[in-house]
């Protein structure tokens, strides 16, 4: 009897044993699967599923099935469209829409995703900085500087650390400008971030925005005040990688290990006239940086980006140009976008150097003078700037009309109050046809943001010639007889002129002056010269001297003389010659020659009493009395 209770005492023991053992490992498994639920479900890629599912069905629900009052309804479509106007709009560059829509993302993701100071750190690890990739520190980083800089946030970050100077990188024998992942590593032990728990939110909602509706890694920084960002202009192209698995299997493990930079690893800034390489940012994949190009030009519907129209011309809803290019056109994906400042495009903040005073009244006095003036030099070295900052001394009273490719100088934003009226080329209107209307519409001043065509080099000469007061204009030549030649190359080619010599004189019958832009190796913008173009006059030197010879051999030797003229004439006749009136010496501007007595007469009747005066002062100031007066 005692041995069967001490038997059924130990079969419930061991009973109770292996239920408790069961349960526990039910405990531990749930706990297990809880934990990987929530890495999974607190992840950026889920979050950003969530959101974009949310958002869709907000924007396509049905507001008439689901009963609501009548001011109820109205507000709901109000709220739909709204939000259908702002996801739209922020993929154009629109930072108000982009605010809107970034707002809306925070909410769901902190009242209806249940996102909070424990599993935020799911998504991007804030607290463990040895986890964080370069991307997340930047993105800390310039979160922290945008809430005190506002848009100068990447220009004060990167003054702070002096990271536009060039610099060596391992496995390169040349210095270049890039910002490397180091960099941001160390810059980041040294600030050292706190964050709150609603600053680590903004920081994972502008993650999600980016790669949902805005421009993957470039997205912030496309917004800053900077001269331009582009992308990939660098590394190796897809098409390439197949090539190199077929010839090279080591080089390809080095690509895949991402020790060689494919092409959506490129990322670069255009900062203060450097082009500086993002070393630490990438769009991960050719898809991403194929999404980027697809969107960031759609702005106002320019058409589509297809293999028969391998690239795409157009502007941003801020403003900005921007350059999509597509393969088989390109051999990569590629885009770029150029700013323009128009707050910073005065003559007293471009021109810097030595000098500078005297270098900004000759400006105002040539555009107040109404001489025809070229802006040239290279991409990027701030010809449309200049160009921004010199029609602020335009007179008033004068209407502007712009021709451009892309609408890059904005002037009605900087003038409102001002008759301005500003043509683009379109696929149907060509810039020559715009340039033809501009003559139907009342303008004293045209401004042609960049001859680059034939037909419109050509227009602006004739122009010149008619059809305004005067004609401002940029180009790319480099020295003013390339200039000269260019120019008269394109009369030539559009059939205006058949003889080089009359196309040369016509050219050059109508450019008064020419600015010459420089960027030097070291970013620098300054101008290299300002030239003034002097026509030579055709002296009739020919002689009646063969009347008076009596012989045959005399009147014979008389008339070769002529004849000689006539075809030194033909031949190497000099039409025009030309002086630099300002030089960039040793860091220092320079006024050298005097500008010719022609062309300040003809300044002088440009302008107003009180301009004049100050012309004779300035012409008296730097190279002595003038001997014209101005004419009433």
């Amino acid at each position: 009897m005692f041995t069967n209770i001490v038997l059924i005492v130990l079969i419930i023991i061991v009973a109770i044993a292996i239920v408790y053992y069961v349960i526990k490992n039910k405990k531990e498994a749930t706990v297990e699967a809880k934990v990987e639920l929530d890495n999974k479900t607190y992840t950026l890629d889920m979050m950003k599923e969530f959101v974009k599912r949310r958002l869709d069905e907000i924007t396509k629900i049905n507001l008439y099935d689901i009963g609501l009052s009548e001011e109820e309804l109205k507000r709901r479509k109000n709220k739909k469209y709204e939000l259908k106007k702002a996801l739209k709009g922020c993929t154009y560059g629109d930072v108000n829409d982009k605010k809107y829509v970034k707002e809306l993302i925070y909410d769901l993701l902190a009242k209806e995703y249940n996102v909070n100071e424990t599993n935020i750190s799911k998504a991007i690890p804030f607290d463990i900085p040895s986890l964080l990739t370069p991307q997340d520190k930047f993105d800390i980083l310039l979160f922290m500087y945008k809430k005190e800089f506002g848009y100068e946030a990447l220009t004060e970050f990167i003054k702070k650390y002096d990271l536009a100077r060039l610099k060596y990188i391992s496995g390169e024998t040349k210095p270049c400008y890039v910002i490397t992942p180091e960099e941001i590593s160390e810059i980041y032990e040294k600030e050292n971030p706190i964050l709150s728990f609603d600053e680590k939110l903004q920081v994972v909602v502008q993650r999600i925005y980016q790669h949902y509706k805005g421009y993957s890694s470039i997205d912030e920084i496309r917004d800053m005040n900077i001269d331009g960002v582009s992308g990939g202009v660098s590394g190796l192209p897809e098409s390439f990688l197949s090539q190199v698995a077929q010839t090279d299997g080591d080089y390809l493990t080095q690509i895949m290990d991402n020790k060689v930079p494919r092409a959506c690893d490129s990322i670069w800034i255009f900062f203060q006239g450097k082009s500086i390489r993002l070393a630490f940012l990438s769009f991960n994949t050719e898809s991403e940086l194929k999404r980027v190009c697809q969107n960031i030009y759609k702005y106002n519907n320019p058409g589509q980006l297809s293999d028969t129209n391998g690239y795409k011309i157009n502007e941003m809803k801020d403003g900005s140009r921007v350059v999509v290019v597509r393969p088989s056109m390109s051999e990569t994906w590629a885009f770029f976008v150029r700013k323009f400042d128009v707050k910073r495009a005065t003559l007293e903040q471009l021109i810097r150097f030595k000098g500078k005073e005297e270098t900004i009244e000759l400006l105002k006095f040539l555009v107040k003078g109404a001489r025809i003036i070229a802006l040239t030099g290279e991409q990027g070295c701030g010809k449309t700037t200049m160009l921004m900052g010199m029609i602020e001394n335009i007179y008033e009273t004068m209407n502007i009309r712009v021709q451009e490719t892309a609408f890059e100088l904005h002037l009605r934003k900087i003038y409102p109050t001002r008759n301005i009226l500003s043509f683009r080329e379109t696929d149907t209107v060509s810039g020559q046809e715009g340039l033809d209307l501009q003559k139907k519409t009342d303008g004293s001043v045209n401004i042609i943001g960049e001859v680059a065509t034939d037909p419109v080099a050509a227009w602006m000469i004739q122009a010149a010639q008619v059809a305004s007061k005067f004609t401002l204009f940029t180009h790319h030549a480099k020295t003013f007889p390339n200039l000269v030649m260019a120019l008269r190359n394109s009369l030539l080619k559009t059939g205006i002129f058949n003889d080089e010599k009359t196309a040369e004189e016509q050219v050059v019958g109508v450019l008064n002056f020419n600015i010459h832009l420089v960027k030097d190796f070291r970013g620098r913008r300054y101008i290299e010269r300002i030239t003034e173009c002097i026509p030579v006059e055709d002296k009739n030197d020919y002689t009646f001297d063969y009347r008076k010879e009596k012989t045959l051999e005399g009147k014979l030797e008389k008339f070769m003389d002529n004849a000689t003229t006539f075809f030194t004439k033909m031949t190497n006749r000099e039409v025009y010659r030309y002086v630099n009136v300002l030089e960039f010496h040793e860091d220092e501007y320079v006024l050298t020659n005097k500008i010719s007595d022609a062309n300040i007469k003809e300044m002088r009747n440009n302008m107003d009493e009180a301009d004049a005066e100050a012309f004779d002062k300035f012409i008296e100031r730097n190279w002595g009395k003038s001997k014209t007066k101005k004419t009433k």
